[in-house]
């Protein structure tokens, strides 16, 4: 496990734009739940004027809790997002998230595929109602949203996660390991040269996805590309007297067939091609 939060900005539009509007932090959890978790994320703003955010959502599942400006506070778990996720962000608030690395889920709420969970936000007690005492939720709001010690905020988390679980399970481990091999190589490109490498079919693959991790695996090959794409267009943004991206030398990176396919995967899912992106 990683001995420290992962730094990158992946999957965050604009991301300058938005840490320069907010404080934004990312903590590890407690020894026993690394396993399942990639981090903790905090954020709290207090704006002039109102801010939209937007985020090219990771393959995990997300637990939220979350506190804006006139509403009383309240937690959900997101499921992965299939689309560009925006957020109004004005006035004062506080968002404190718990991202499971794909296929970390399930463990804590074995009662479900984790694909039923994908494209909704539902309340805490939609999803963990059979898992403890309802009252229990409404108490975990106030410890993790009420401290401004966010290290208060981290052990709050720590211990409404601990009481959850997590449930062994070797095929969330699967999931997990299948996974992150996807993410760390390039060179995996076609499904079914994936499943047959990791001596499974298809079929089987798909199944293990759907119940672990929420989206198939060609949609998280995918997924990675456009993440790299952006952080590549991020990047060119941030450094303008350097040299622009050659985006049909990355196309070919990603494993695109040419140029046009990246800019159309790109296009629809942040809104604009990367070249504009990358021209701020």
């Amino acid at each position: 496990m990683a001995a420290t939060p992962r730094r990158d900005t992946r999957g965050i539009v604009d991301a300058s734009g938005l840490m320069s509007r907010v404080r934004f932090r990312r903590h590890l959890p407690a020894e026993p739940l690394r396993p399942f978790l990639e981090h903790y994320w905090l954020i709290d703003w207090d704006l002039p004027e109102p801010y939209a955010t937007h985020v090219v959502p990771h393959p995990s599942v997300n637990v939220v809790f979350q506190r804006y400006a006139g509403r009383p506070p309240f937690g959900e778990v997101a499921g992965i997002g299939l689309d560009l996720f925006s957020q109004k962000l004005e006035g004062r608030g506080r968002v404190c998230g718990v991202q499971f690395r794909p296929g970390g889920f399930r463990p804590f709420a074995p009662q479900r595929a984790v694909a039923d969970l994908t494209g909704l936000r539902l309340p805490l007690e939609d999803v963990f109602a059979d898992d403890g005492d309802p009252g229990a939720l409404n108490g975990a709001l106030e410890a993790v949203l009420g401290p401004d010690d966010e290290h208060a905020r981290v052990a709050a988390l720590d211990a409404f996660l601990l009481r959850l679980g997590p449930r062994p399970d070797p095929q969330a481990d699967l999931a997990m390991a299948l996974v992150d091999r996807i993410r760390s190589d390039r060179t995996i490109r076609r499904v079914s040269a994936f499943a047959r490498a990791e001596g499974l079919s298809v079929r089987a693959l798909q199944r293990l996805f759907a119940a672990y991790v929420g989206v198939g695996p060609k949609w998280i090959i995918l997924r990675y590309r456009i993440h790299e794409a952006l952080e590549r267009a991020e990047s060119e943004q941030a450094g303008r007297a350097g040299q622009a991206v050659d985006w049909a030398a990355l196309a070919s990176d990603l494993g695109y067939a040419d140029q046009a396919h990246l800019v159309r995967d790109f296009t629809a899912t942040v809104g604009v091609p990367p070249t504009a992106y990358g021209r701020g």
